[in-house]
């Protein structure tokens, strides 16, 4: 570590797209105890838009030139199917290192990843930063309150509206870049069921190309059986032009449903930065309700906490505090990417444990 308790530490940021610019960097800066040192990116453009956005970090065309720099630690926000060489590169560098979602594009290169980082005695975490999602805090607030009793049913979606596909990996790759909505942001939702429901033991899927061109897929469902009995049923498109609810929650005395997205999100894309209580706070119109067919009332929601995930990161690399996402999780996510793109071909469910 070049980096103490007291003093702030440098963090090397690898990529300047949606991910580093709009994500990342701004959370990273927000942090008192972090410092964006360097952003890795040959774009000449990204590298003006670094220079204007983070006055003092430097733009650096390659990992080498970052790890000349010293970074106590590398965030690794690049094309998916680049984050298990460049993460590898920088544990060999000797430093601990953040990843994006997906972790890796499979399980187990994500193993031998996560092995890596144990061999080298370094920090090795994935950026799950929905589990942080205002709904998500509220359904776990809900959950625990036990009103909603023996729940037999979870329902999750992100609905996005983009009938024209853009020109660009996510949307035109295939499955050597790692591309398409099961990996964007399935990762985030089945994450998330993990979190809320625990294990899963079988996978059922349908898994579409809709619009014309695109290789990668764009309107998908995801079946999930939790060990508990629990089913987390997963919707995520790009060709929903009004969208269902973000979650229900169904239980057998009472059921949960929440509208309207996180905003945080929104904020970041519009400059605010989480510096203040106001941050990550819901307005009342999008509040979810729990209803239990008599009554209904208002469940007001927990402010989200994006700025979560590096406030435990910092702790994990100053006073040895677990890693604020352990990256087994993320294997077995990508398990599970792997056994729904089997049943969506096959059309079978697929089962796990």
């Amino acid at each position: 570590m070049h980096g103490s308790e007291q003093h702030e530490l440098k963090v090397g940021l690898v990529g300047y797209g949606s991910g580093g610019a709009i994500f990342h960097a701004p959370l990273i800066a927000a942090n008192p105890r972090l410092r964006l040192d360097a952003v890795v990116t040959s774009n000449s453009d990204r590298q003006a838009q670094v220079r204007a956005d983070h006055p003092g970090t430097e733009p650096v065309a390659g990992m080498d030139a970052l790890f000349a720099r010293e970074p106590d630690l590398v965030v690794i926000t690049t094309p998916n199917r680049t984050h298990v060489e460049l993460a590898k590169a920088a544990l060999d560098a000797g430093v601990p290192v953040v990843v994006d979602k997906p972790f890796t594009p499979t399980a187990q290169e994500g193993r031998e990843l996560i092995e890596h980082a144990r061999d080298r005695g370094l920090l090795l975490t994935v950026f799950q930063n929905r589990r942080w999602d205002s709904d998500i805090l509220t359904v776990r607030k809900v959950l625990a309150g036990g009103e909603l009793g023996r729940v037999h049913r979870f329902e999750s979606r992100f609905d996005r509206w983009a009938p024209q596909p853009k020109p660009t990996w996510r949307d035109s790759g295939g499955a050597e870049d790692v591309a398409g909505l099961l990996y964007d942001l399935g990762s985030h939702l089945i994450d998330q069921s993990l979190q809320l429901f625990g294990p899963v033991t079988s996978v059922y899927a349908e898994i579409d190309r809709r619009r014309p061109g695109v290789r990668a897929d764009d309107d998908s469902f995801v079946s999930l059986t939790h060990a508990n009995g629990v089913r987390s049923h997963l919707w995520m498109s790009k060709l929903a032009a009004v969208s269902g609810p973000r979650l229900r929650v169904l239980g057998d005395q009472g059921t949960f449903t929440k509208h309207g997205t996180d905003p945080q999100e929104a904020d970041l894309r519009a400059g605010k930065r989480p510096v203040d209580e106001t941050w990550g706070r819901e307005p009342e119109d999008i509040w979810g309700e729990l209803g239990n067919g008599e009554t209904a009332r208002k469940v007001p929601s927990e402010p989200g906490a994006y700025q979560a995930f590096y406030d435990e990161v910092v702790e994990a690399l100053t006073v040895h505090g677990p890693a604020p996402v352990d990256p087994a999780d993320a294997v077995t996510a990508l398990d599970i990417i792997a056994a729904a793109q089997r049943s969506a071909e096959n059309q079978t469910v697929e089962r796990l444990l």
